[in-house]
């Protein structure tokens, strides 16, 4: 109203609970918690999970994929690593991809068909950013090649800086099979990807201009995994992706490439990924979640208490206790303490109160594990490892299809997934699980898993992270 009306302005009401304003749960994206969410349209999506539960969602129109995952996140309970991930798979044709955290997801759901069935899933991916940490893992030497001005030793940073630059772009090259258009014959082809597009060469490995016919650019489509091997789209080997142009009818119109190998396959999809949103990934990685608020970023790390804090290891096995200042060594102690609880505790009670002998119990205590998956198949756990990431220390345990005694530990170590079979041994009348022929013995799977969790032992490398099949 203008200042010379005669109706008194009616005071602001001061807010009592200020503190909520700089609180790091106020960008959690809720139907109720939503800062505006009352100015934005919104609209319901369905998530699923590993255990094909799923869970409906009012969300606004404007969500990203990061903003979802923190949602989730949040209303299980769950430790935000940065690694959970939306991810979209195409059932029937079997592909799939990692949604970027910075998508929208209702831009994501714009493009699907209604003729094939297309799910969303929330689960972790642990090689998202991996690259950011490893890149010389990602790209071999005989595949990348830079501008001839620069220095051909270049260091970590020096690799990605020049994948991030707008000015320059390493030449990713390499032999790919090509399905060609319309027909179910696979061609092999030399493919080079540059920041205008992927090319392939119509002469041998030549790189002249007029021998390179254009393939695909990839600002209009997006880039997909084959998650079922050669079983659907009869590719050579099970190292497919493909590109699928957006709002297009259907599998006509993906280009379909497939890899000789992991490594020559996640090295072009990297790229590919670089090549298409550059920075964006790298401030994704660095930056994992933003309040949409324009408060605090939210903040899901497990925050200690103040007794929490001024804890202390200490050592009470000689006359006068003692406080642990080496960390290694604080780790062993706790390590030791509680294997010495797991032999004191060595009777349970059973369902009907009577107590049962640790050894009986321990042909079934690992079945409450998150990482142990009760009878799939080789390939089902193969498929599992390459959705969680192929991430050196990526694991899972599970009942061995051949023997159905004894258990199998899959791994993933340098871009392959290795499977070592736990044998159960028999000793003077108790039972022990071992990987290397008896040499260490573990009196269940749960005590053999927190031992390579911290050893590497016969395993090419430590285990890190499990599988496991989150129920939303």
């Amino acid at each position: 109203r203008k200042k010379d009306d005669s109706i008194l302005e009616i005071p602001s009401i001061p807010n009592p609970f200020p503190e909520l304003c700089f609180s790091p749960f106020a960008s959690v994206l809720s139907a109720s918690l939503l800062p505006k969410a009352t100015s934005r349209q919104k609209q319901v999506i369905k998530v699923y999970s590993e255990d094909d539960t799923s869970r409906a969602l009012e969300v606004p129109s404007d969500i990203t994929a990061r903003d979802v995952c923190q949602l989730l996140i949040l209303k299980n309970h769950y430790v935000d690593d940065h690694s959970w991930t939306l991810f979209e798979q195409l059932t029937h044709t079997g592909l799939g991809r990692a949604i970027e955290d910075h998508e929208l997801v209702m831009e994501v759901q714009s493009n699907w068909v209604t003729d094939e069935e297309t799910k969303l899933y929330f689960r972790k991916n642990y090689a998202k950013y991996e690259f950011f940490k490893n890149p010389l893992n990602f790209f071999p030497d005989h595949m990348i090649s830079f501008p001839s001005e620069t220095n051909a030793t270049l260091s970590h940073s020096g690799i990605l800086q020049m994948f991030l630059s707008s000015s320059t772009y390493p030449e990713i090259h390499g032999y790919l099979h090509a399905k060609e258009q319309g027909k179910k014959s696979w061609k092999k082809l030399y493919f080079l990807l540059r920041r205008s597009g992927l090319y392939f060469s119509t002469k041998g490995t030549s790189k002249e201009p007029r021998h390179l016919q254009f393939f695909c650019e990839f600002s209009n489509s997006d880039m997909y995994m084959s998650l079922t091997g050669k079983k659907i789209s009869g590719a050579p080997t099970n190292y497919g992706f493909c590109f699928k142009p957006n709002k297009s009818g259907g599998t006509r119109d993906l280009k379909q490439l497939c890899a000789d190998d992991e490594q020559s396959r996640t090295c072009w999809m990297t790229a590919i990924r670089l090549l298409k949103y550059g920075m964006q990934l790298y401030q994704n990685y660095m930056q994992p979640y933003h309040g949409r608020s324009g408060c605090s970023p939210l903040n899901l790390t497990p925050m200690r208490s103040i007794s929490e804090n001024s804890l202390v290891a200490m050592d009470f096995s000689g006359h006068r206790s003692r406080i642990i200042e080496n960390p290694t060594e604080a780790l062993s102690v706790a390590v030791e303490e509680g294997l010495a609880w797991r032999k004191r505790g060595c009777l349970r009670l059973n369902s009907h109160g009577s107590p049962i002998a640790m050894s009986n119990m321990g042909m079934s205590i690992h079945r409450s594990q998150s990482w142990f998956h009760h009878k799939i198949s080789r390939e089902e756990a193969q498929r599992l490892i390459l959705q969680h990431g192929l991430v050196d220390g990526v694991f899972l345990v599970r009942d061995s299809q051949s023997n159905p005694k004894t258990f199998v530990l899959s791994l993933s170590h340098g871009l392959k997934i290795k499977h070592f079979q736990i044998v159960p041994l028999e000793d003077d009348g108790k039972l022990f699980y071992t990987l290397d022929d008896g040499h260490t013995r573990f009196t269940d799977l749960i005590q053999l898993v927190e031992f390579y969790q911290l050893n590497k032992g016969v395993l090419p490398c430590k285990l890190k992270h499990y599988c496991a099949r989150i129920a939303l």
